[in-house]
């Protein structure tokens, strides 16, 4: 239960990026703390996510170097 629990909140999470951007930073941190749960829990990430996980923290670390 606490699995589909966590896809519906990464679901959820998602969509949140989508419709209210001025709360991106925000979404991305919950987002992550959602992830981190997944691999606590020793189960195998979706490719997907991993690939959004990726892209979000090479975001991060491009608006940290301007």
């Amino acid at each position: 239960m606490a699995l589909e629990s966590l896809k519906a909140q990464i679901s959820l999470l998602l969509e949140e990026m989508i419709n209210q951007p001025e709360d991106e930073h925000e979404i991305q941190e919950q987002l992550r703390e959602k992830l981190r749960e997944l691999r606590a829990m020793g189960l195998p990430l979706p490719a997907d996510l991993v690939e959004l996980e990726q892209r979000l923290d090479d975001d991060l670390d491009v608006e940290e170097e301007t």
